[in-house]
């Protein structure tokens, strides 16, 4: 008999929640079964799955995921919710009930088997039962109020506060506007407490901790969504050809990966750029990559980073990686340039090589998307990912736009809105196909975030602050203050 879970989700980063959960039942091949539709405007999922094994793995993965509960009951008030638990005690079916002349609608409340609560009752089990409330605050004392109320459970083991053998859970759902909170909550359940997702991850792995940083190293959060994303499973090959202060590496080595970065920027693998930390004048020995895997404990994992420039690729083309997962440079925070001179026949002589150092040119985002799928494409075992941020100017956002390659197929696509302009999409793709085409056309995209950031976004407020400083000169206080007029 499946069994019904409440799968409840922390209120943030919500586009990406279906894509982080898709993949980690795909890599864990577990089957679901959705009991309703999952909302958007919900924080929660109501689902069934074989058993707490497949729960346990999946909470041993997301960040996404707060916990997950096995549902006992589920009703629209308190009230009908304690008439299903004493009609549970009296439910001999192995199946979940609607029942009768319910004060809620009808498709929203259940009676659980009566197996499930008796697994509970054994008088060697200790429990406690923990009151949570979504948008709505509650005293202790209404608290204890509510946990009292569960008084008629045939529990026969002793109260225990920390670490006991069973944990339940009350939850009331109040919706997710603070503005605007009803007196009665929206849902209400009740179940036992399975497991916690990975939420600890992001304070522990948090960039205020880090030693070593750069302007855009990638939030602890969202690193590990992109190794979910990628599948990244113990002694997987991985490769982030962007790889800058080397963040995604740290969230892929701690699922026990092994990984290899590049870049061209030779100052940030060396650890000698300006320090990005307030009031931090210069960095210190302990400050690399390497050293931030330490900090971690993830050493044995990390094989090493090269400085190279990705559209000259140097990998040997046996070389097969089973994931990709990087943030390329947008051009705007970091530049985004390839080994190059814009002038015609221009030859070094002998002389000059030893201490040459090669010149520079924009590297245009069209041209990095192309490279990167068919690097991809070519160098990605079958079935497996790349996972990829994609920049993009919002109103003009479609998704036959997207960069594409007949070898990978888009299989999750997820939006983080960075201001009211822009925006950027994390792209997944999963290799479909081996046989690469010696010429294809390497469709990058349609978008020039860069130039289109800096004519759009950029230009809007410079022309603010001109117009905030002509304002302010000719302010009539403001010239007084200076002791121009009188």
């Amino acid at each position: 008999m499946w069994r019904r879970y409440l799968l409840w989700f922390a209120q943030e980063h919500v586009d990406f929640r279906h894509a982080e959960m898709q993949s980690i039942l795909s890599m864990y091949n577990i089957p679901i079964k959705f009991i309703e539709k999952p909302c958007i405007q919900k924080p929660y999922w109501i689902v069934e799955f074989p058993s707490d094994e497949c729960v346990k793995k999946i909470t041993s993965r997301s960040v996404l995921l707060k916990n997950c509960i096995e549902l006992w009951s589920r009703a629209k008030t308190d009230r009908q919710l304690h008439i299903n638990l004493k009609k549970a005690w009296e439910n001999t079916s192995s199946k979940w009930i609607i029942p009768e002349n319910s004060d809620s609608v009808a498709s929203d409340t259940h009676i659980c088997p009566k197996d499930l609560i008796q697994t509970c009752c054994d008088s060697g089990l200790s429990f406690k039962i923990v009151v949570e409330t979504f948008c709505k605050h509650f005293t202790m004392k209404e608290k204890v109020e509510k946990i009292e109320n569960f008084s008629y459970l045939p529990l026969e083991g002793p109260v225990k506060l920390k670490n006991p053998d069973v944990t339940l859970l009350y939850v009331e759902f109040y919706g997710v506007d603070p503005n605007n909170v009803p007196e009665q909550p929206h849902d209400v359940f009740f179940g036992k407490w399975v497991a916690d997702g990975q939420r600890d991850l992001i304070q522990q792995y948090s960039l205020k901790k880090r030693q070593f940083i750069g302007n855009t190293s990638m939030d602890a959060q969202l690193a590990f969504i992109m190794a979910n994303q990628a599948q990244v499973r113990a002694a997987d090959l991985l490769l982030d050809p962007f790889v800058g202060s080397g963040s995604l590496l740290v969230a892929a080595a701690h699922f026990g990966g092994y990984v290899w970065g590049s870049d061209i920027d030779f100052m940030m693998l060396h650890a000698r750029t300006r320090p990005t930390r307030v009031g931090q004048k210069v960095r210190t020995k302990e400050e690399s990559i390497r050293g931030n895997m330490r900090q971690y404990g993830s050493q044995a994992r990390y094989l090493d980073v090269v400085v190279s420039d990705f559209s000259r690729p140097l990998w040997r083309d046996s070389l097969l990686f089973d994931a990709i997962i990087t943030d390329p440079p947008y051009g705007v925070r970091e530049p985004a340039e390839k080994i190059g001179i814009e002038r015609e026949n221009y030859t070094l002589s002998e002389d000059q090589l030893p201490n040459h150092i090669p010149a520079k040119v924009e590297y245009g985002l069209p041209h990095i998307y192309g490279d990167l799928l068919h690097f991809a494409a070519r160098h990605l075992r079958r079935g497996r990912r790349l996972v990829c941020w994609y920049p993009l100017v919002r109103e003009e956002y479609k998704e036959e736009d997207l960069p594409s390659h007949p070898c990978l197929r888009l299989v999750a696509n997820s939006e983080q809105v960075l201001s009211k302009l822009t925006a950027r999409r994390l792209l997944t793709y999963e290799k479909i196909d081996d046989d690469v085409p010696a010429s294809v056309d390497r469709n990058g995209g349609a978008h020039n975030f860069r130039e289109k950031y800096f004519s759009v976004g950029e230009v809007s407020r410079r022309e603010r602050k001109e117009k905030q400083a002509l304002e302010l000169a000719t302010n009539p206080y403001w010239r007084a203050a200076r002791g121009d007029v009188t």
